[in-house]
């Protein structure tokens, strides 16, 4: 089985990082991943990695969407990582 991970990150407003990081637990994708954890780190930042077997998706994946703009203090950071074993 081939395996994507998908990673979310963003960067809280000041001392906002507990509500983003509710948000970001709240939220549902369109499709259920293999696996799915949410980190917090220094600086009000906030980290969801979601696994998906590559097999069974074709093209797009379901991501989390950015928040609410008076939440962050930049654009979410995404990347695309394909597992090499």
């Amino acid at each position: 089985m081939s395996v994507v991970a998908l990673m979310w990150e963003a960067r809280a407003v000041q001392d906002r990082g507990p509500e983003l990081l509710e948000w970001a637990r709240a939220q549902e994708l369109a499709r259920e991943p293999l696996h799915r954890e949410t980190f917090r780190a220094a600086g009000d930042r906030v980290l969801v990695i979601t696994w998906w077997n590559a097999d069974e998706v074709a093209g797009d994946l379901p991501e989390l969407p950015e928040p609410a703009a008076d939440l962050i203090t930049r654009p979410v950071h995404r990347w695309r990582f394909e597992s090499l074993g």
